[in-house]
C-alpha cells in the first residue's frame, strides 16, 4: 500500500490508493495453541513480490482488535533483516497451551496474543505505535505499508476484510502476492502455511546455511567472517546459518543474555569480524569459555537505540558443544599504534552503515571491524570514573588531550578523541571503583560489543589491577573582605524527600569545597515532593533542609529567592518542576525585592535618575517566549554588595537529549537541541544588551548549566557583540572542563561577565565529576569580584 492521495481518501475511505507491488503481508493466523490447533503459536507472514530485497530495519508489523474499543491501543513488534525476493519473512507471535507442532525457525518473533477469528494486522514503517481506529484514518496514514483486515475487522482494506479465519484456518494471499487493497479479495482462508526466509515449513527442520550436510558434529560452510561483511551490516541479516563454528570467548548472564564466538581460523581481510554475539534472551547460556561450538540460528542486526550502530548478532541459537577447555584466539591490541587517529566516515548526515570499512583509517571502523572479538589493552588511565554498572571509561591513547587531572579534554565538534573506550565487567562485583587518573595496571581483555550508551566497549573477562592515583576534591579559597563571590552548582534533582546524606555531600561542597560564596545560583532544585506529580510547585522544604546542612557543615545562614514555575512547564524530570534558585549570604550582601515576577512575568531594565535597575527582582527573562517551551526560564536578582549594584542571570538551557550520538550510525550527527539553546541565549544576550544600553558600566553575571560547549553556537550567540566574556576560556586549555561524558572531560556550565567586571579571579572546583562516588554529576565554579575597584 502507498501513500493515499486526498481524492482517494474521499472517494474510497476504506480502501488503500497505490498497492503494494512488493512487501506484503502474505498470511495471518491467530489460533495458534488455541483448542483443536495443530501450530502452538500465531504468526504473521510477509512475502516480496518485487524484484529486490525488501530492508526491515526500523519496521514493524501492528495487531488492533477487529472491533476496538476507545481504550484499545496497536501493540508492536518490531522488525530487523530483509525480505528476499519472492521471498517470505515469518514473525512469531503469542503461543498457546494447546498444539502439537512447532512454527519453522522464525525470523522475528513477538508476543502479540492475535484473536483467531477478528483483528487487524498492520506492516508498518516504523515502530511506533499506530494511532487509527477507522478504514479512513488508517488509509491516510503514510506509514503503512500494507494491512489485512480479517473477519469482523472494522479497519481493513477495501469494501469487506477477509473472512474465515479460525483457531484451524488462516487467511492468505495466493503465491502471486497479488495486491489490490480488497483484503476480501487478496485473501482467503485456508490451512496455516508458514514460511520462513529460510523456506522452512513446520517440521522440515533447521536449514544448513550453505552446506555441511547432516552431521550435527561437522561445521557448515558458513564462517563468522562470512556473517559480519566488510560493511556495518552482515550480508546474511535475515538468513538462518547452521553450524557456525567458533571458540566460546565470553558469557553474558544478566541483561541481554548470550555469549560471544571467535573463529580462530581467520580470513586475511582485515575489515571482516571473527567474532559475533550469540543472543539467548531470557535464557542463560549453559556454554563456558573456551568450549569449541558448532552455532545455528538466524543472522540479525540489533539496534540498541534509533540513532546508533547495529550489533550483528546470532538470534534464536542452538549450539553444540565439541570440546572444551580449548585456548581463546589471541586478542587484538587497542593502543596509540592501532587505533587510528581519524574517529569516523561521514555520509552528509546520513547513514554510514553501507560504506566499506576502512579500518585502517577510522577509529570507528576499526572497532566495527573488530566487533564480537577479543580485544586487550594494558596499563590504561581512566578518563571515566566508574559507576555502579561496573563501566568506566579509558583511554589507549595516553598522550591524547589529557587534563591537568588525568582525564581526556573534548575540546571540537571536528576532532573527537579516539582513544577513549568503555569497559564493562561482566563482573559487575570486580570492578574497581575508579577515579579519572587511576589507572588499570596490567592486562584488561575481553570481547568487543557496542552499546547505545557509549557505543563500542569492552565485554571484559580480565580486568588489569586499579592503581589509585589518589585524585582529591580541590577546595577553593575563600574570598577576601572587599571581593564578591559567586558561585553555581547544578545539585542534580534536588528535593525535600533525599536522603539527607545527599543534602549533607551538598552542603559540604557549598560551605567547604567552595568556600561559602556570597552569592550561589543552584540548577535543578525541585520542588518539594520531587518527582510526584501533583501540582506543587513551592521549594520550601527542600531549601530550608538545604541550607539547614550548609549551616550544619560550617557555612553561614543563606537566605534564598526564586520564582516557582507553573505546574509541568520547565521540563526536567517529569513532576519534579525543577527552578533556578539564588542563596546569599546576608551578612556579605542584600538583595533588592521588588515584587511582581512570576512565572509568566517577565522583568526589564529600567533606567532612572538613581541608576540602572529591573522592574521585578527575583524576576525571569520573557518566560512566555517560544526559546523557553518545556525548558527552564532564567532567574535574574538584583544584588548590592559594597554599594554596588550587581545583577545575576541564573541559566539551565536545554538538554541534549534527542541529539544523535558521536558514535552513530548517522554521520556527522545531528545536533538538533542546538537550535532551541541557540534561542534561548539569544533571549539572554538580548536582556544583557538592554541593561548594558541603560549602563555601559552595569556590573552583570551571566551564569549556570548552559548544557553546551565553550566552542559552541549557544556560547557563541550568548556573547555576540561582545558583551559577555566567558571566564571557561580564561583557563589554561587543560582545565577547561566541568563534567565528564563518555570519557571526555567537557565544559557545560559557565560563568561570563559584562565587560565592566575586569578584576576577577575565576576557579572551576573538582569535587565530583571526576570521582565515583559523587554527590553531583557536576563541578561547581566560582567567580570573585573585586567589585569597587572594577571600571565605572
Amino acid at each position: 500500500m502507498g501513500v493515499a492521495s486526498t481524492f482517494a481518501i474521499i472517494s474510497l475511505p476504506a480502501a488503500y490508493a497505490t498497492p503494494s507491488a512488493s512487501a506484503v503481508i502474505s498470511e495471518v493466523y491467530g489460533g495458534g495453541g488455541n483448542s483443536g490447533a495443530t501450530l502452538t503459536r500465531d504468526f504473521v507472514e510477509l512475502g516480496n513480490a518485487g524484484s529486490a530485497a525488501y530492508d526491515l530495519s526500523g519496521y514493524s508489523v501492528q495487531y488492533l482488535p477487529g472491533s476496538p474499543s476507545s481504550s484499545s491501543t496497536w501493540q508492536v513488534t518490531t522488525l530487523s533483516g530483509s525480505v528476499a525476493p519472492g521471498g517470505r519473512f515469518l514473525v512469531a507471535e503469542a503461543a498457546g497451551s494447546g498444539g502439537t507442532t512447532a512454527l519453522p525457525t522464525a525470523d522475528a518473533t513477538g508476543t502479540i496474543a492475535m484473536s483467531a477469528t477478528s483483528g487487524t494486522l498492520a506492516l508498518v514503517s516504523g515502530t511506533t505505535a499506530l494511532t487509527c481506529k477507522t478504514a479512513a484514518d488508517c488509509a491516510a496514514d503514510s506509514r503503512i505499508v500494507d494491512l489485512v483486515g480479517y473477519g469482523t475487522a472494522v479497519v481493513r482494506e477495501g469494501s469487506g476484510p477477509v473472512t474465515g479465519a479460525s483457531n484451524t484456518a488462516s487467511v492468505a494471499r495466493g503465491t502471486s502476492l497479488a495486491d489490490t487493497d480488497d483484503n476480501a479479495a487478496d485473501l482467503t482462508a485456508g490451512a496455516p502455511s508458514p514460511v520462513n526466509s529460510a523456506g522452512q515449513t513446520p517440521g522440515s527442520g533447521d536449514g544448513d546455511g550453505g552446506g555441511g550436510g547432516d552431521d550435527p558434529t561437522q561445521p557448515g560452510t558458513v564462517r563468522i567472517h562470512d556473517i559480519q561483511g566488510t560493511t556495518r551490516l552482515s550480508p546474511l541479516a535475515g538468513q538462518t546459518v547452521t553450524r557456525v563454528p567458533g571458540i566460546v570467548t565470553g558469557v553474558r548472564t544478566s541483561g541481554s543474555k548470550g555469549y560471544w564466538i571467535q573463529d580462530p581460523a581467520a580470513d586475511s581481510d582485515p575489515r571482516t569480524s571473527e567474532g559475533v554475539f550469540v543472543y539467548t534472551g531470557s535464557v542463560t547460556p549453559t556454554v563456558a569459555v573456551g568450549d569449541s561450538v558448532l552455532v545455528s540460528g538466524k543472522v540479525s542486526e540489533y539496534y540498541p537505540s534509533s540513532t546508533s550502530q547495529s550489533v550483528t548478532e546470532l538470534t534464536g541459537p542452538t549450539a553444540t558443544v565439541l570440546s572444551s577447555g580449548n585456548a581463546l584466539p589471541a586478542a587484538v591490541t587497542l593502543d596509540a599504534t592501532s587505533v587510528p587517529s581519524a574517529y569516523i566516515p561521514t555520509a552528509g548526515g546520513g547513514s554510514i552503515e553501507s560504506l566499506a570499512l576502512e579500518p585502517g583509517v577510522y577509529a570507528q571502523d576499526f572497532y566495527e571491524a573488530n566487533e564480537g572479538m577479543r580485544v586487550a589493552f594494558s596499563d590504561a588511565r581512566v578518563v571515566g570514573a566508574a559507576n555502579s554498572y561496573g563501566e568506566m571509561w579509558v583511554t589507549v591513547k595516553p598522550d591524547e588531550n589529557p587534563t591537568v587531572r588525568g582525564g581526556t579534554l573534548y575540546s571540537s565538534y571536528d576532532q573527537p578523541n579516539t582513544g577513549r573506550i568503555e569497559m564493562m565487567s561482566l563482573d559487575t562485583a570486580a570492578s574497581p571503583a575508579a577515579d579519572v587518573g587511576d589507572e588499570l595496571s596490567g592486562t584488561t581483555a575481553g570481547p568487543l560489543d557496542y552499546s547505545t550508551y557509549g557505543g563500542y566497549n569492552v565485554q571484559a573477562t580480565q580486568l588489569g589491577t586499579r592503581v589509585d592515583h589518589g585524585l582529591k576534591q580541590e577546595v577553593t579559597r575563600r574570598q577576601k573582605g572587599d571581593e564578591l563571590a559567586v558561585a553555581t552548582y547544578n545539585v542534580e534533582n534536588l528535593d525535600a524527600l533525599d536522603d539527607q546524606t545527599k543534602f549533607d555531600r551538598l552542603a559540604q561542597g557549598v560551605a567547604v569545597n567552595l568556600s561559602s560564596p556570597d552569592i550561589v545560583a543552584l540548577e535543578e532544585i525541585q520542588d518539594d515532593n520531587g518527582a510526584t506529580d501533583d501540582g506543587t510547585v513551592t521549594s520550601e522544604a527542600t531549601l530550608t533542609r538545604f541550607t539547614d546542612a550548609i549551616r550544619a557543615a560550617g557555612g553561614p545562614r543563606y537566605r534564598w529567592r526564586y520564582i516557582a514555575p507553573t505546574n509541568d512547564q520547565d521540563g526536567g524530570e517529569p513532576g519534579g518542576n525543577i527552578r533556578q534558585v539564588f542563596l546569599f549570604n546576608p551578612k556579605r550582601v542584600s538583595f533588592t525585592d521588588r515584587a511582581g515576577g512570576d512565572a509568566t512575568t517577565g522583568t526589564s531594565v529600567v533606567k532612572s535618575r538613581k541608576g540602572v535597575h529591573l522592574t521585578y527582582s527575583p524576576g525571569r527573562i520573557d518566560p512566555t517566549s517560544d526559546a523557553w517551551s518545556s525548558s527552564r526560564k532564567p532567574l535574574v536578582g538584583e544584588f548590592v554588595f559594597h554599594g554596588e549594584s550587581v545583577f545575576v542571570i541564573a541559566n539551565h538551557f536545554t538538554s541534549k537529549g534527542g541529539d544523535q550520538p558521536l558514535h552513530g550510525r548517522y554521520q556527522p550527527p545531528a545536533r538538533s537541541s542546538e537550535t532551541q539553546r541557540q534561542a534561548q541565549a539569544a533571549e539572554v544576550n538580548t536582556f544583557v544588551k538592554s541593561l548594558l544600553a541603560a549602563d555601559k558600566n552595569a556590573k552583570a553575571v551571566v551564569l549556570g548549566d548552559l548544557n553546551d560547549y565553550e566552542f559552541s553556537q549557544t556560547v557563541g550567540t550568548l556573547t555576540d557583540g561582545k558583551v559577555l566574556t566567558p571566564l571557561i576560556t580564561t583557563l589554561p586549555a587543560a582545565e577547561r572542563y566541568t563534567y565528564v561524558y563518555d570519557g571526555n572531560s567537557q565544559t557545560l556550565d559557565h560563568i561570563l561577565t559584562s565587560p565592566a567586571v575586569t578584576r576577577y579571579d575565576y576557579d572551576v572546583v573538582h569535587l565530583n565529576a571526576e570521582f565515583a562516588d559523587q554527590a553531583s554529576d557536576h563541578d561547581p565554579q566560582i567567580v570573585r569580584i573585586d567589585v569597587t575597584r572594577c571600571r565605572h
